[in-house]
């Protein structure tokens, strides 16, 4: 990258920060293309990294949730370096750790002003509104909608029988769905996402999650709505809530009435076959465990042993669709404490102090009591799938960066 080139991204650190988020929602590892999400985040690394240092600023706070990130990266690191290289295990590495990191804390420094938060929230609303067209044409067949193109690739990524998006995956683009539809309420309920289109943004919402055709998804979007009706004493938020109810169950009746959809729901609500492999392979993770509880097998190393560990299964590599029993078998103990640790810390963030100057601002009292349901779409999807996608852990860890800048400035406010 030139001195001009750099001398430019300075000037522009909201926008190379949600441009490198939608290069990581929009190329995935296995799409044999160039790699614009890596020239994105290091371009985005370099410039607030610049524009930190020339403008004086503090390039890196450490929070309480930055020392059990350190720790997992160490972890993981240390297991990388004693095996041969691997481009798809560093890759990994920075999906599940070096990213989040890097977000969190880059998101400290960019989001430190009620117009830089507008602009994420409009990029949130962007985006869900291009996951939800993207589930409802693959639900109702119009495919040459569908873009990019590589989503239809059925040699790329797996299920490809389901409304997936870009992220290859349904319960990945189900747990996107459901964590924009979060901070599409919030928009709504805050007055700036009114009229049609917002009526038809939530409108459609629920009948993107019930393209994704995963119990999962349908089970932590109804839990999430729930919480959300039962936790709160805002009408409108209930009324909101209800409506989504209604048009989801509506959804649902409407694609009974067509033969292919009524066929395709009750394979999925009979389909035993997933529940078994999944008792399997969990059974079998936790025979790896046993064997290496304090430390674990190393980062990538589930796949490849976990076959040998499973039997009436041909794959040469098994994965376990379970964040938290991977932590385990990979990082052991260790890891899974570090892990816990972490969650802890992020979930802190939200019982802070709101800001007298930010009360109607973007991170208002209510996101803060949305935030333990964000994480819960996040923590209860987790236990179905590896979170390996960095579009998710970087929305959730920019979002955590977000609370905890605003946490700091609540406490610089109150020392002065």
């Amino acid at each position: 990258m030139s001195l001009g080139s750099l001398q430019a991204t300075m000037f522009v650190p909201t926008a190379l920060f949600l441009g490198t988020l939608a290069a990581m929602l929009l190329r995935h590892p296995d799409v044999p293309f160039y790699e614009i999400d890596r020239v994105a985040f290091l371009m985005l690394v370099l410039g607030v990294s610049g524009r930190a240092v020339v403008t004086r600023q503090r390039l890196l706070v450490v929070e309480r949730a930055t020392w059990p990130m350190i720790g997992l990266i160490i972890l993981a690191v240390a297991s990388v370096i004693q095996m041969p290289f691997d481009n798809q295990t560093w890759c990994l590495l920075a999906a599940k750790f070096i990213v989040p990191f890097a977000l969190f804390h880059l998101a400290q420094l960019v989001f430190i002003d009620e117009r830089r938060l507008r602009h994420f929230e409009v990029f949130a609303l962007v985006v869900l509104a291009y996951l939800c067209f993207t589930s409802i044409a693959f639900l109702v067949g119009a495919k040459s909608l569908i873009f990019p193109r590589f989503i239809l690739d059925e040699s790329l990524g797996n299920q490809a029988d389901r409304a997936r998006g870009p992220l290859l995956q349904a319960v990945a683009n189900g747990v996107s769905l459901n964590l924009l539809g979060v901070l599409a309420l919030h928009s709504f309920l805050r007055g700036r996402m009114r009229g049609i289109k917002g009526a038809l943004l939530l409108a459609a919402l629920p009948i993107a999650v019930l393209a994704t055709m995963t119990r999962a998804v349908w089970l932590s979007f109804g839990v999430s709505i729930g919480i959300l009706i039962f936790r709160t004493r805002n009408r409108e938020l209930r009324r909101a809530c209800g409506a989504l109810l209604i048009v989801g169950a509506l959804g649902l009746l409407v694609s009974l009435s067509f033969d292919g959809e009524r066929r395709a729901l009750a394979d999925r609500l009979q389909e035993s076959g997933p529940v078994d492999f999944r008792e399997a392979v969990y059974s079998g993770g936790w025979e790896m465990f046993m064997e290496k509880p304090l430390t674990g097998w190393g980062i990538n190393q589930m796949p490849s042993e976990l076959a040998q560990h499973v039997s009436g299964y041909k794959e040469k590599e098994l994965y376990p669709h379970n964040t938290y029993l991977e932590l385990l078998v990979e990082h052991g103990m260790v890891g899974m404490a570090l892990y816990a640790w972490l969650m802890w810390e992020i979930f802190r963030l939200g019982r802070s102090a709101v800001p007298q100057a930010e009360s109607n601002g973007f991170l208002n009292s209510q996101f803060h009591s949305m935030w333990p349901v964000l994480l819960a779409v996040y923590w209860v999807n987790a236990a179905v799938v590896v979170m390996n996608y960095q579009f998710v852990n970087g929305l959730l860890f920019t979002m955590a960066g977000m609370l905890a800048a605003q946490r700091r400035r609540c406490a610089c406010n109150s020392s002065s």
